[in-house]
């Protein structure tokens, strides 16, 4: 059967560089580990300095947030996410993350991130929009800039 010869992969950290999350931002910093465009969805590292808020957005599909380091909220919740915490969004949901002011540590957060992600103004006009294939093209734009061989992240053994 087609799913048994399906090989089992492993990515490791430092397979892919950190590369900041331009055009939004140069001390947020993205590191891909699948960027898969069958189900539109992306698996990264997010490392993002402490006291930070980062702009908000709309959510066209799920989104899985474990927090590795620090902790970060949501303006709109009065929760906070700390080291070992799984954050689930549905689709349809709009927020702005919030770095912890307090710790001084930078928060990275391991993401599967399933659509787009829209990013909107203050009066909630959208003003960018991030999904895989914006993934994937900052992705060879950097490996490409930086001499890296860049690895096929559409596919997990890559």
């Amino acid at each position: 059967m087609l799913f048994e010869s399906i090989n089992t992969g492993c990515l490791d950290g430092e397979d892919t560089p950190w590369m900041p999350f331009a055009p939004y931002s140069d001390d947020v910093l993205v590191k891909y580990f699948k960027i898969d465009p069958v189900r539109g969805e992306t698996i990264t590292l997010l490392k993002a300095p402490a006291g930070r808020e980062l702009p908000r957005h709309h959510h066209t599909g799920t989104v899985i947030v474990y927090t590795v380091q620090g902790s970060w909220k949501y303006k709109e919740h009065d929760w906070v996410a700390r080291p070992g915490s799984v954050v689930y969004e549905t689709a349809s949901t709009r927020h702005t993350p919030q770095t912890a002011y307090s710790e001084g540590e930078d928060v990275i957060t391991f993401n599967i991130v399933s659509g787009e992600l829209i990013y909107l103004d203050d009066k909630d006009n959208a003003i960018a929009v991030e999904n895989w294939r914006t993934s994937m093209d900052r992705y060879l734009n950097y490996c490409k800039a930086k001499g890296i061989e860049p690895k096929d992240l559409s596919s997990f053994g890559g």
